[in-house]
């Protein structure tokens, strides 16, 4: 049976972690270390009220935080709070999956992609380009569970990379990143199935990925893979805030 979307909520805590996690009453506190929204994001972990929102906000900017919060699938009474308090709806996400033996029904061609931890000056850089600087390599670095990074080549250029890790049985791949010259030419493809691989010889049985609703391209290429969209999240936020997913 396909992993749930509560399956993924948890594997994506645990492959892609914030740098501290604080129980807070009703809420979930995680400090980002700058990695991002979703290593920042408060979450409900019981009932609330207003008052319990106002105390979330405030210990969230004394972290250096903006107030952000992840709203997760029949959470939809916190939603509307924070609508009427303000918020704004950022970054929709859509959580793919499928089984692990979908992606590795063919070999990957000799010398396009490789599993490579911990990661080389050329895949860093390819990250730097996409806007994944070193908080969010931090990231990757915390995962205390299997982890790789991905690195594909294109007529022995380096053309991609993307980060992978296993939860629970269930592989995630972060940060996949293609350089612009060679997009749309099928790395993003090899980068997928060269995950899988990887993934069932550490003993997954589930592929997954995280993907914004507003990347069509992206979105495009899970769907041709024949992953299926489990469920989504999305975040709100106070306006005049910058901090990317």
């Amino acid at each position: 049976m396909i992993p749930t979307v509560q399956m993924l909520y948890a594997v994506t805590e645990a492959t892609w972690p914030p740098a501290d996690r604080t129980p807070a009453g009703p809420w979930m506190l995680r400090n980002g270390a700058r990695g991002g929204k979703r290593v920042s994001a408060a979450t409900a972990q019981g009932d609330w009220t207003d008052d319990d929102l106002a105390a979330a906000e405030t210990a969230m900017r004394m972290l250096g935080q903006d107030a952000l919060f992840m709203i997760r699938e029949g959470e939809d009474a916190l939603d509307s709070a924070l609508e009427a308090r303000g918020y704004e709806i950022i970054d929709p996400v859509n959580l793919w999956a499928c089984p692990v033996d979908q992606l590795t029904d063919r070999p990957v061609p000799r010398v396009t992609a490789f599993a490579i931890w911990e990661p080389l000056a050329i895949m860093l850089d390819i990250w730097a380009d996409g806007g994944i600087g070193p908080d969010r390599i931090a990231v990757m670095d915390r995962a205390e569970v299997p982890k790789t990074g991905l690195l594909g080549r294109i007529s022995d250029k380096p053309a991609g990379t993307a980060f992978c890790a296993i939860s629970d049985g269930i592989a995630m791949v972060h940060a996949l990143e293609i350089t612009s010259a060679h997009r749309r030419k099928g790395m993003g493809v090899w980068l997928m199935r060269q995950a899988a691989h990887w993934a069932k010889a550490h003993g997954a049985d589930w592929m997954s990925v995280l993907c914004t609703q507003a990347n069509g391209a992206a979105n495009g290429l899970y769907a041709s893979l024949g992953m299926q969209v489990v469920g989504q999240y999305h975040y709100r936020i106070l306006p005049n805030t910058s901090d990317s997913e």
